[in-house]
């Protein structure tokens, strides 16, 4: 299933994307479950999931009912959950490392691990706003895991059995304040620099989550494209290791880390401004555009042509 949650007069309800043809539908689930019950409430119960899957099944059997469904595409969306914890990983694919580091080095002991606070979620038709203070953004193209059943000092062998789906993350990042400390809090927690949408894809709708192929598109180019096959730590451990320091809950995100850029990418490095957008794309998890707005570059930055790449900094 493809669960979303959508703002209908102001208010976020839960609903599921139903596929009509080459698009889809949008079912309101309120009047399923209650104007209440949210999407993380779907995910980690495992009777409203059964509820929502039959609602979903009787609405894509009737075509009557699914086309009296509005479209996907005129729904405004908001997050889809709304975690108490962002994890984030860094240098989480082989081949990204910091800068200055050999690529082919050996893989870190243990998983460079950060956290997102609350301010920087936001939805898939948010627009970023870049700061004043922001003159080196940056995108990140992940996948984040949600995790519908309580972790806590789980073991590998029994990881996957708390992780309810998949959506998509860009861990907008300003290199400059990342670089001012060793704890990249500053360049990684501003306002809206977390976007993740535009669905939660349950767990049993991808096969295998490493062979997946994260894709980022930046004016019409390829800039990012890899396997998460290539992952340094694979899904199962990061749930485990994470979930020996603090419990996981219910709606909590692990965001797995962004893959290199390509070469040509990071030969042609340029800060996000104002009229700027990128977008993640992962097949059978669909794709996410982040758009951004506010200060335009600044005439020196533009003059002085491409910047060295900082895609060294952590995922």
């Amino acid at each position: 299933m493809r669960l979303v949650t959508h703002v209908a007069d102001g208010i976020e309800r839960p609903g599921a994307l139903v596929p009509d043809g080459d698009g889809e539908r949008l079912l309101d689930l309120a009047p399923v479950l209650g104007a209440r019950v949210t999407v993380t409430d779907v995910l980690a119960d495992p009777a409203l999931t059964a509820r929502v899957r039959d609602a979903v099944g009787r609405a894509a059997a009737d075509p009557a009912a699914l086309h009296a469904l509005p479209p996907a595409d005129d729904a405004r969306l908001a997050p889809p959950v709304r975690p108490g914890k962002i994890l984030c990983l860094g240098y989480n694919y082989r081949g990204h490392v910091p800068d200055g580091q050999d690529p082919t080095t050996d893989d870190p002991e243990f998983p460079d691990v950060f956290v997102k606070t609350p301010n920087t979620l936001s939805g898939p038709h948010d627009v970023i706003t870049v700061p004043p203070v922001a003159d080196d953004v940056d995108y990140e193209g992940e996948i984040a895991v949600v995790i519908g059943r309580r972790a806590h000092r789980v073991g590998v062998e029994d990881a996957m059995d708390h992780v309810a789906g998949y959506a998509l993350f860009d861990d907008v990042s300003d290199r400059s304040w990342q670089r001012r400390s060793s704890q990249w809090t500053m360049g990684k927690c501003l306002d809206g620099f977390g976007q993740l949408g535009p669905a939660v894809v349950t767990a049993d709708e991808v096969a295998d989550f490493h062979d997946l192929t994260v894709e980022v598109v930046r004016d019409g180019v390829v800039t990012v494209s890899q396997s998460t096959s290539t992952m340094v730590f694979r899904l199962p451990f990061l749930v485990h290791y994470l979930s020996q320091v603090m419990t996981l809950e219910p709606g909590d995100v692990i965001s797995t880390g962004t893959p290199q850029k390509l070469p040509e990418a990071l030969a042609a490095h340029r800060p996000l401004g104002h009229g700027d957008a990128v977008t993640i794309r992962v097949a059978g998890l669909g794709a996410l555009t982040t758009r951004f707005a506010g200060p335009e570059t600044s005439e020196a930055a533009t003059s002085a042509g491409p910047t060295t790449s900082t895609e060294g900094a952590p995922a």
